[in-house]
């Protein structure tokens, strides 16, 4: 049969004479469409059912395979750079260790009161206060408050700020206020609160 003549019998077929029972006699171009749609339907069904899923198991196993890829590389680099680790870490502990050095120990104590004295008289103020205050507990060391009041110029009161910043131990100075005393306005009184720490070794 020609291609015409298969055009001529497709455009003189009704539809309602299909009969799924006669399939054989449907014309050619009719059943190479049924063919195509259920070729179609195959193919979309196994894509919804089998393929769709396989895809989706793929981006998640090419999602861990990103994953146990970026962890392999950061234990490769941590194990290239073991030694390099091992002295960072020893220059660590010997320089947390000079630090802990420097906090005075609970018999220093009275020697950094002589040490913040011996500086405010050196700086030429007069010493009007220097107390004790309660050791205040922290983590893994002790906070020991100093409050200090002293009177001098600016300068001297500058000078002082600066040696305390100087000393061999670990001061920090806080709560800082200063105002003028007598009436020239030149003498000026500085009320501070210096903190000295200790290690808390064993406790």
């Amino acid at each position: 049969m020609s291609l015409s003549d298969s055009l001529k019998s497709l455009n003189e077929f009704d539809i309602n004479d299909l009969d799924i029972n006669n399939a054989g006699i449907w014309p050619a171009p009719i059943k190479f469409i049924v063919v195509l749609l259920i070729f179609g339907l195959i193919l979309g069904g196994g894509y919804w059912f089998v393929v769709k899923d396989q895809y989706a198991r793929l981006e998640r196993v090419q999602k861990t395979e990103q994953e146990l890829r970026k962890k392999y590389e950061e234990k490769a680099y941590q194990v290239a750079n073991l030694e390099v680790f091992k002295a960072q870490m020893a220059e660590m502990e010997e320089t947390f260790g000079a630090l802990v050095r420097q906090l005075p120990s609970e018999t220093e104590v009275p020697g950094l009161l002589e040490d913040i004295t011996n500086t405010a008289l050196g700086s030429g103020l007069a010493l009007q206060e220097i107390a004790l205050l309660p050791e205040q507990k922290r983590d893994f060391y002790a906070e020991l408050p100093i409050n200090i009041r002293v009177t001098g110029s600016y300068h001297e009161l500058a000078s002082f700020v600066s040696s305390v910043a100087s000393l061999p131990r670990i001061v920090t100075l806080h709560d800082l206020t200063i105002k003028p005393t007598g009436g020239d306005g030149e003498r000026l009184e500085m009320q501070v609160v210096a903190r000295t720490y200790r290690y808390r070794a064993g406790e």
